[in-house]
């Protein structure tokens, strides 16, 4: 999926969680709606964290420069990690004080139909977020379940969007049922547990997209269909007598780096090398544009070997 379907996703969430966002302030101001508030400080939450996702996608498309000469694509990676953080932090942090402070000191719910009017609102406005980021979401799922096709993307602007909705929509259920039960039946306390209930659920979405955003901001390999289509380019028995090492990493969605070491067989000439590497180069970035950096180092395997045993003697040797 190319950058400017991450931008259309974030876009659409940012509006619809704008306004709605105002219209929950408005109505939980109105009718002292615990689970109304922290529905409103939770849209409030997602438009920043909206924000901060097309700021990491600015950040990320910087041009390289001395002291970053990969460039700046894994900023993308670090918003996405600080998102996570706020949701937890502010979102799900004051969504559960709320509803404490509510249990602690319960009060009745004025206009209780205002209240259902923007939950009903929100539903609509979240629903077409959440579609749009679905849409764009099944675009590169392929055939991986939900959950497979999470772990294996490496652009978590729209994951992060398609969860944020997922989580608002269920929000919005667990408000409209603790203010219905408040309201219509007398449970006084539904109306703080449905406020709790909210921010466990932005607790649970903000712990698993740092789980999934934290590998990506340590380094994760190409998938694996890419690696493969890479030992087809560079299998070339008449130059190339062994493969030692393919190792690659995302240093942003669609900017991979990657490292061959290639044991070329001992009767070709230097000339005939330079050329063959140049081959692979060029072939290699125009099947895959994707990889932004690849470097191809000449070396025996014997040499090779020897040289992972010796790294990795001194990498068990205590500190």
């Amino acid at each position: 999926m190319a950058a400017h379907g991450s931008k259309k996703v974030i876009y659409a969430a940012l509006l619809g969680n704008g306004l709605i966002a105002i219209t929950k302030f408005i109505a939980s101001s109105y009718t002292g709606s615990s689970a109304m508030l922290s529905e409103a400080i939770h849209s409030v939450v997602d438009t920043g964290n909206q924000g901060l996702l097309l700021y990491g996608i600015k950040r990320s498309n910087k041009p390289k420069d001395e002291r970053h000469p990969f460039g700046y694509g894994m900023e993308i990676y670090f918003w996405a990690f600080v998102v996570a953080i706020l949701i937890f932090a502010v979102g799900s942090g004051i969504s559960i004080y709320e509803g404490i402070h509510k249990l602690h000191n319960p009060g009745e719910i004025s206009s209780p139909y205002i209240n259902y009017i923007v939950l009903s609102l929100a539903m609509v406005f979240e629903g077409v977020a959440w579609y749009i980021a679905y849409k764009e979401f099944v675009k590169v799922k392929g055939d991986h379940g939900l959950f497979q096709a999470v772990r294996h993307s490496k652009d978590p602007t729209v994951f992060t969007v398609l969860f944020e909705d997922t989580a608002a929509m269920l929000g919005l259920m667990v408000a409209f049922v603790g203010i219905f039960l408040a309201s219509q039946y007398g449970v006084v306390w539904a109306d703080g547990v449905a406020s709790i209930v909210i921010g466990v659920i932005l607790a649970a979405t903000a712990i698993l997209l740092a789980y999934e955003t934290k590998g990506l901001l340590i380094g994760e390999a190409a998938n694996p269909a890419l690696i493969s289509s890479i030992e087809a380019i560079i299998k070339d028995p008449q130059s190339i007598l062994y493969v030692n090492e393919i190792r690659s990493m995302h240093m942003g969605p669609y900017d991979i780096l990657l490292a061959l070491s290639l044991d070329f067989q001992d009767d070709i000439k230097s000339f005939e090398v330079e050329k063959k590497i140049s081959d692979l180069e060029k072939e290699i970035k125009t099947k895959h544009p994707e990889i932004k950096h690849l470097f191809i180092e000449v070396q025996s395997k014997t040499s090779h070997e020897a040289d992972m045993i010796a790294a990795k003697t001194t990498e068990d040797k205590p500190a």
